[in-house]
């Protein structure tokens, strides 16, 4: 591993984690109250490891987005691919908002189907730039199809 991956790498979980501590931080607030009254469907994961998966796809997302920064931002295929990832985190971020802190599962249904449209696209950006990147994104999008699902389901079964 060189330098500059390493210290682009580092850079890219570090934002990825400051997306995350905002996550938590949204979290807190439905977590309290909200969330433990909800109907949840058979596949619920204790909240541990809800949170340790996150963490997890949050550090793969970073080592990812350095492995494509570190090609050089000066090239076309980098700047979309980071600029697509880029809104898949934003995108990311804003569903534990909506659905936690504002208690809006529909709402945040469709902002995880929108992630899920945008991670495959960052997929293939990434993919372009480089085969590892791309892979390394694989779980994150298995894992949000998972959220979908459970959302979906938590939308249905508390309407």
């Amino acid at each position: 591993m060189t330098k500059k991956l390493f210290i682009r790498s580092s850079i890219g979980v570090l934002i990825c984690f400051i997306f995350g501590f905002m996550g938590t931080v949204a979290t807190q607030a439905g977590v309290a109250e909200w969330y433990p009254s909800l109907e949840k469907p058979w596949f619920h994961l204790n909240e541990d490891l809800f949170s340790g998966i996150w963490i997890l796809m949050y550090l793969l997302m970073g080592i990812a987005a350095g492995i494509v920064w570190s090609k050089g931002f000066y090239h076309k295929w980098v700047k979309t691919g980071l600029y697509h990832f880029g809104f898949q985190l934003f995108l990311n971020g804003f569903w534990f908002l909506l659905f936690f802190a504002l208690e809006q599962p529909l709402i945040a249904l469709l902002d995880l189907i929108a992630l899920f449209v945008v991670i495959i696209f960052t997929i293939k950006w990434f993919r372009i730039v480089s085969p590892t990147a791309a892979y390394l994104l694989i779980p994150y999008a298995i894992w949000v199809a998972f959220n979908i699902a459970f959302n979906f389901e938590i939308w249905r079964l508390n309407s």
